[in-house]
């Protein structure tokens, strides 16, 4: 399973837990109700869907009878996830009843047919200054996110700090730094992961620390889960008036600026906020459709690498895995070498992780080529992996002494 989809899933036990009360608050708005059924299991989707016009129970032993026999694992796990998300009620009089739960039916069900209007509209172009373009404000959300980062593992790197308290950025930072005594923090093994992930993973994962740590704002999770998926519905480049907001919303807006998943702007009168594609796109990451971003990294047969990027969190990533040689203003060149792989694998990250990142991060000059990066210097990373797992360490226990052989 792809990390942004495990991520994903840990978000969505997060709702899960929510109080019933809370859960059915948040059904009251069809546009939760879609990422909510976005974020479903595929069986789980069809579930719903078939029971999208049945305002009765259907018995389990139905539902059963709706999978084939080797499908039953995947039949309980999406039976077990509408009950946690209170999709389903279950009834257990004579026999165990499933119903869908009315609130999430009719909201869906009219969101569905006939559309819905989110709870505040663009604003007139009259009123708002000229808006950047999609292409300056993405270069804008991947400036910020980039920043945030540097900002995460190594505040000297970052160009410019953040607004965040440093109490909320060690919040952040939990799990993935450790902190000694008068030593620099340094990454750990989940912290390297991290930073090979694709943004969208690495997005879900500091959402889910900035959301678990919401009640010591003085922010209920309901609302905040709710903000942050509605505003994934609003239309990327389109200006929305900030008086529109509550003020616990201004201030989620202001931290969201941070992350790069809206910018803010100010007017001679008013004020507003533009959604990007970080933001957009984050009820779509729910799912498993995910459109391939535009790679920088080719790799040659003789594990010389060239970068073709001028982001400083590039360069730092890169230095994970291989021996930068040195940078250009747009160019970043270096080498897969033996020492630097072993100072990887040393540090928690595997063979797979470095491989499917350059997969993933390939340039367009050869990501359509098949394989995208060399057999030859993938089986070279897989290799010297597997010359640090030769001997396996297991604990025992060494008994000597004795007075006699005999047992």
């Amino acid at each position: 399973m792809p990390l942004v989809k495990i991520i994903a899933k840990n978000f969505m036990d997060m709702v899960a837990s929510l109080t019933a009360r809370d859960l059915d608050r948040l059904y009251e708005n069809p546009f939760i109700c879609e990422a909510i059924l976005r974020s479903l299991p595929p069986l789980a989707k069809k579930y719903v869907m078939q029971m999208f016009y049945i305002d009765g129970a259907i018995p389990a032993k139905m539902m059963e009878e709706w999978v084939l026999p080797d499908g039953f694992t995947k039949h309980r796990v999406a039976i077990d996830r509408l009950v946690q998300l209170r999709l389903f009620s279950e009834e257990k009089k004579k026999e165990t009843t499933y119903r869908l739960n009315s609130t999430f039916q009719s909201n869906l069900r009219k969101h569905l047919i006939y559309g819905g209007a989110l709870p505040r509209e663009p604003m007139p172009s009259g009123i708002t200054a000229r808006l950047p373009t999609l292409e300056d404000l993405e270069a804008y959300a991947i400036g910020q996110w980039e920043c945030f980062l540097l900002q995460l593992i190594s505040s000297t790197q970052a160009e410019r700090p953040t607004n965040f308290s440093s109490s909320m950025m060690k919040v952040f930072q939990r799990g993935l730094l450790s902190r000694r005594d008068k030593e620099a923090p340094r990454l750990t093994e989940s912290g390297f992961q991290f930073l090979l992930m694709d943004t969208n993973a690495q997005l879900w994962y500091i959402v889910r620390e900035y959301i678990s740590n919401s009640q010591e704002r003085g922010i209920n999770q309901a609302d905040l889960i709710s903000f942050l998926l509605e505003l994934s519905f609003h239309v990327a480049g389109e200006a929305y008036n900030l008086n529109t907001l509550s003020e616990i919303q201004k201030s989620m807006i202001k931290d969201f600026a941070d992350l790069g998943l809206v910018k803010l702007q100010q007017g001679r009168k008013e004020n507003w906020f533009i959604p990007t594609k970080l933001a957009t796109n984050l009820s779509m990451s729910l799912t498993d459709s995910s459109a391939r971003k535009e790679g920088f990294i080719v790799v040659e047969t003789n594990f010389r690498m060239y970068a073709y990027s001028t982001s400083k969190l590039h360069c730092e990533i890169l230095r994970l895995f291989s021996k930068v040689e040195y940078q250009l203003p747009n160019l970043i060149v270096g080498a897969i070498t033996k020492e630097s792989l072993y100072n990887a694998f040393e540090n928690g990250i595997t063979a797979e992780q470095i491989i499917s990142f350059l997969q993933q991060n390939a340039h367009p000059r050869v990501a359509d080529r098949m394989p995208s990066v060399p057999e030859n210097v993938c089986d070279q990373i897989r290799l010297w992996e597997s010359d640090l797992n030769r001997v396996e360490m297991t604990p025992a226990h060494y008994y000597d002494e004795f007075p006699s052989r005999v047992i």
